[in-house]
């Protein structure tokens, strides 16, 4: 298969893709391809659909209100999905759009928002969060769309984890030593990466957490929560290597 192509704009779409299939673009992501790239017709664009890898497509038909993509060619195969899960605190609104986002863009493959004693959101907008996802997945070339999981009380999430799961705590309260060791000395498994809330994580829930964990040192300083988003996937990313979790193309 060829690499990945860069340049090209890409959309995710609902409909199965296979050569030949025809897509008809609903309301909203018609107007996107008609007005806001300006996709002529006979032109291409890259459609996925998190299933069945990415496709190259020609607009065939459509005016100012329609578009009509007839699929041509497989460039990419479909990836197994990242087994990578980032448990977290929820945020409000924009700070939360943007580590939906980030922890997309750093492989998380499964996002499980978690409600501590200390968390300032605890009704997530699911669809939101899905949205963002997508849009992150678009940009950034991804083909396997992660899980969005429904909001669950820390305890409930802690004791529903699988026991051959990995699980790496960001604490603040850690001592500051070098944070990839740890991670290099266990096995490739599954892993999840829990980041706590702004006000940190109670005494009781620390308890809680410690004795099955991996616990991380971020540094000296004291980030916020979406900044340590990305610095705790960045660590498991290069102590595990960037596809550790996600095995060979699938179709």
């Amino acid at each position: 298969m060829p690499e990945h192509d860069f340049r090209s704009q890409r959309l995710y779409v609902e409909p199965e893709l296979c050569a030949g299939a025809s897509v008809t673009l609903p309301p909203e992501q018609a107007h996107y391809v008609a007005h806001v790239i300006r996709l002529a017709v006979g032109e291409t664009i890259l459609l996925f659909n998190g299933r069945d890898g990415e496709w190259r497509a020609r607009r065939v038909a459509g005016g100012k209100r329609d578009v009509v993509l007839e699929v041509e060619a497989q460039v990419r195969r479909q990836p197994a999905p990242t087994l990578l899960e980032y448990a977290f605190a929820p945020l409000k609104h924009a700070r939360l759009d943007y580590m939906v986002q980030k922890a997309v863009e750093m492989g998380a493959g499964i996002l499980s928002p978690v409600i501590t004693r200390h968390t300032q959101v605890t009704r997530v907008n699911g669809e939101r969060m899905r949205a963002n996802v997508i849009e992150a997945a678009e940009q950034c070339g991804i083909l396997a769309i992660p899980e969005v999981r429904e909001p669950q009380p820390l305890a409930r999430w802690l004791a529903a984890l699988p026991a051959d799961r990995l699980l790496v705590f960001c604490d603040e309260a850690a001592p500051a030593a070098d944070p990839l060791a740890p991670l290099r000395a266990q096995p490739e498994a599954a892993a999840s990466v829990l980041i706590g809330p702004e006000g940190g994580f109670a005494p009781d829930e620390r308890a809680l957490i410690a004795p099955r964990a991996v616990i991380l040192s971020l540094g000296p300083r004291i980030l916020r929560a979406d900044t340590a988003a990305v610095a705790a996937l960045a660590l498991v990313e290069a102590a595990r290597g960037a596809h550790a979790d996600s095995q060979a193309e699938t179709k």
